[in-house]
């Protein structure tokens, strides 16, 4: 009885509690004590972010300790260190990756719930109110310390910077006129802000762990897909509130996930891949949209994809899998299989002409190596051997290089530029040795570059694209990701989308 009531109180299974009875109390009383005034008492989050397996799976151990340990800067999080032991602390950080017994659960009265209105917009100005060409805008995600920063592209200066929600995750995306950003974060809240006024407008929380949000190109539309609950939720652009939740549930009636969702312009619709039923969805928004999902049959689950150019055909890939698939939208067939070794991560590939030719180009969780894949007939061109598995590669079509980096290997402080005519690495830079180097985004005329460097005490550093001279160094930190208004607005050649 006293381990029943144990795994209830930790939100465990009675065999996990029956496994470390002593140390797995203590944590949460622990917890009850001490954080769940600012985490919840279910953990769910309040003030601070939900303390979830799903929301912490891609943060080490060590950093969950040092994080109750230590505190955060530029937070309400305060160090224990003088609180806890080091033992008391082990147990929390083992006690955190514990998944509850019954899974927690956000339905649409939560998300009404959670629903802000920050700012009226009928009172606030039209036209951009701070003097920066609005289309070069940059929005920066500081990942060491939870903040967004809006940058002048022109100037290379901050001109706003606010704290964000924990983790925000999976890329901002614009509105189609480039006034609004919106962002989510890895515990499932969604921020609407103004780059016109500089200024917060709504915030929701749509789920407990998501993946990633698109907007539709008409401007009326966002599209949330979450991991927990698995579903996908419509909100209105314009403000945020709800408008309808879409439970992601597979013809055979296996619920699934959300692996990613991007929208397809060209389409008028948006594009969901699921990680545990082997479909494929598209949510059409054109007209009076019901956005009932019309299904494509996948050959396999789907972590990762990418489009083709026209937007006709999907390139994805599942993590487990030796290769990837292209599956032709119109017709919702799989096409035909590609050879591609390891884990390709392709929503961060990129495309360009070569010889007159499409090209795809895609960096490799795993291997050292970048695959071009001829788009035309899905062959293999050419493996580029590079220093280290990577994780981002960027373009522009005023640049003659792709920049990939090596995140996983041990030369991460290094940056190859592919040239996109002859597939030969012909530079290797290492802006700051000892730290990674990652993520790079143009200015819409690709006249420079950001880059990042991946540290607390790490830095934006911009180039000349051309010269590749260092122009600039933007003290930030772990400034995780750059994101340029212009080149996403208009879907450009060589960046994300």
């Amino acid at each position: 009885m006293r381990r029943i009531v144990l795994a209830h109180l930790l939100g465990v299974s009675a065999a996990q509690a029956g496994a470390a009875v002593p140390a797995l109390e203590h944590a949460a009383q622990l917890y009850q004590q001490h954080c769940q005034s600012c985490h919840g008492i279910n953990r769910l989050g309040g003030a601070g972010p939900a303390l979830l397996p799903e929301s912490l799976s891609r943060i080490k151990p060590d950093e969950i300790r040092s994080v109750i340990q230590n505190g955060r800067p530029a937070s309400q999080m305060a160090s224990y260190a003088n609180v806890f032991s080091p033992a008391q602390i082990d147990a929390l950080v083992d006690y955190l990756q514990q998944p509850p017994a019954t899974p927690p659960t956000w339905s649409n009265d939560d998300i009404l719930g959670s629903y802000s209105m920050l700012a009226d917009l009928s009172k606030l100005p039209s036209t951009p109110q701070h003097g920066a060409d609005p289309m070069n805008l940059f929005v920066v995600v500081e990942a060491g310390d939870h903040h967004i920063d809006i940058l002048d592209g022109d100037r290379f200066e901050v001109l706003a910077r606010f704290a964000s929600h924990f983790a925000v995750h999976g890329g901002p995306k614009f509105s189609p006129d480039g006034r609004f950003v919106y962002f989510a974060s890895r515990d499932g809240w969604i921020s609407l802000y103004d780059l016109h006024n500089l200024k917060l407008i709504a915030e929701v929380r749509a789920g407990l762990n998501t993946r990633n949000l698109a907007v539709s190109k008409d401007g009326r539309w966002v599209l949330v897909g979450n991991y927990l609950p698995g579903n996908l939720v419509v909100l209105d652009a314009r403000d945020l509130s709800l408008v309808k939740t879409i439970p992601t549930i597979g013809q055979n009636g296996t619920a699934s996930r959300v692996s990613a969702v991007y929208s397809a312009p060209p389409r008028d619709s948006f594009i969901v891949a699921l990680k545990d039923v082997k479909e494929v969805w598209e949510l059409s928004w054109a007209g009076t949209p019901d956005f009932e999902p019309r299904r494509i049959p996948a050959g396999d689950f789907l972590d990762d994809f990418s489009f083709s150019p026209d937007y006709k055909q999907l390139l994805a890939t599942s993590r487990k899998a030796q290769g990837g698939q292209v599956i032709d939208l119109d017709s919702g067939k799989v096409v035909t299989d590609i050879p591609l070794p390891g884990m390709p991560h392709l929503g961060s590939g990129t495309y360009w002409k070569r010889n007159g030719e499409w090209v795809f180009a895609t960096p490799n969780i795993s291997k050292g190596l970048i695959s071009v894949i001829d788009f035309k007939t899905w062959k293999l061109i050419k493996e580029i051997p590079t220093l280290g598995p990577g994780f981002f590669m960027r373009s522009h079509v005023n640049s003659r290089y792709a920049w990939t980096d090596v995140f996983f290997g041990p030369d991460n402080d290094a940056i190859h530029l592919i040239d996109k005519q002859t597939l030969e690495i012909a530079h290797t830079l290492r802006p700051m040795p000892g730290k990674t180097a990652a993520h790079v985004e143009f200015t819409r005329d690709g006249r420079y570059l950001l880059l990042s460097i991946w540290a607390t005490d790490g830095a934006l550093i911009v180039y000349d694209s051309n010269t590749l001279q260092e122009i600039k160094r933007i003290p930030m930190n772990k400034p995780s990701g750059k994101y340029n208004v212009g080149n996403k607005i208009e879907f450009a050649e060589g960046t994300s989308h």
